[in-house]
C-alpha cells in the first residue's frame, strides 16, 4: 500500500518503476491485459454481483474499504484500482506519412489539459502527441483520469530536445503550424490533408520564440467579443478537428 501511495503522489517512483496507476472499471477494464502488474480491489467493491463478472478473469488483490479509500486519488473511490506498465514509443511509431497528423506540446502545465489533448487527438485521428520534459507529467493521476483510457491507444513521445525532434519532423516533410498572434491566415484556411503537425504552448505564455520560428505557417483562431484567447485544449481541438475535417472531405471527393 505505501508503494501504490508513492507511486500515485511521486513523478520521480513512477518513472523508476516504470509503471502508474489507473482507478475506476473503465481504466482498469480497458488496460491491455498484458500491461496489467497488480490489480486492487476493495471488499464492498467486490462483494457486487455486478463486479464479480466483470473480475472473473483477473488475479487481484482484496483490501479493506477503509484501507482502499486510503491509498486511492479520488474523493470517491470506486473500489478498483491498478498498476500498469507504461507504454514505450519511438518517434517514428507516431510518424505515417501522407496520414501523420500530430500534435506538438510546449511546456502544457495542467494535468486535465494535457489529458483532455490525448483524449480529443484520439478522437481527431491524430497518429501521435509529442511534448517537452517541461509539461506536466503524463502519467499523473489527473491526466490519465482525463484521457478517458486514450492513454493506452495514443501514442507519445517525451523529448529531452523539442526543438531537435521538431527538425527532424520537417526533414521527414512534415509541415508544421501555430496558432500565434501573428497569424494572418484563420486555422481554416491551409490545406492540412499532407503529414502536418500543429504546436500548442504554455496556457500562460504560449509558444517560445525558439519554437514558434520553426512553424512553417502561423494561424489565428477568429475571436468575437472581448476574448483574447482560449483554453489550450480548446484551441488544439479546434485545429486537430480541422485537419480531421479537410481530410475527411478529401477522401469523399477522391472516392
Amino acid at each position: 500500500m505505501k508503494n501504490l501511495t508513492a507511486l500515485m503522489k511521486k513523478a520521480k517512483e513512477r518513472k523508476s518503476q516504470h509503471c502508474f496507476v489507473v482507478e475506476g472499471s473503465k481504466m482498469c477494464m480497458e488496460a491491455p491485459r498484458e500491461w496489467v502488474r497488480a490489480m486492487y480491489v476493495s471488499e464492498s467493491f467486490a462483494e457486487k454481483d455486478r463486479n464479480q463478472k466483470l473480475l472473473e478473469s483477473y488475479t487481484y488483490e482484496l483490501v479493506s474499504d477503509k484501507v482502499f479509500a486510503a491509498v486511492s486519488d479520488t474523493q470517491t473511490p470506486q473500489g478498483i484500482l491498478a498498476v500498469v506498465e507504461m507504454p514505450e514509443y519511438q518517434l517514428s511509431d507516431l510518424l505515417r506519412g501522407e496520414k501523420t497528423h500530430l500534435l506538438i506540446l510546449e511546456s502544457i502545465q495542467d494535468p486535465g489539459n494535457l489529458g483532455t489533448m490525448l483524449r480529443t487527438g484520439e478522437g481527431a485521428g491524430v497518429t501521435g502527441v509529442i511534448m517537452n520534459r517541461t509539461t506536466a507529467d503524463l502519467f499523473n493521476p489527473k491526466t490519465i483520469r482525463s484521457t478517458m483510457g486514450s492513454i493506452y491507444r495514443m501514442p507519445f513521445v517525451v523529448t529531452e530536445d523539442l526543438h531537435a525532434t521538431v527538425l527532424q519532423l520537417k526533414r521527414q516533410g512534415v509541415s508544421l503550424y501555430a496558432a500565434h498572434l501573428k497569424g494572418v491566415r484563420a486555422y481554416d484556411e491551409p490545406d492540412y490533408t499532407g503529414p502536418c503537425g500543429f504546436f500548442i504552448g504554455n496556457e500562460g505564455t504560449g509558444l517560445t520564440d525558439e519554437l514558434a520560428e520553426l512553424a512553417d505557417t502561423y494561424v489565428r483562431i477568429p475571436m468575437e467579443g472581448q476574448v483574447e484567447s482560449l483554453n489550450a485544449a480548446v484551441s488544439a481541438a479546434l485545429l486537430m478537428y480541422e485537419c480531421g475535417r479537410q481530410r475527411r472531405r478529401k477522401h469523399e471527393n477522391l472516392v
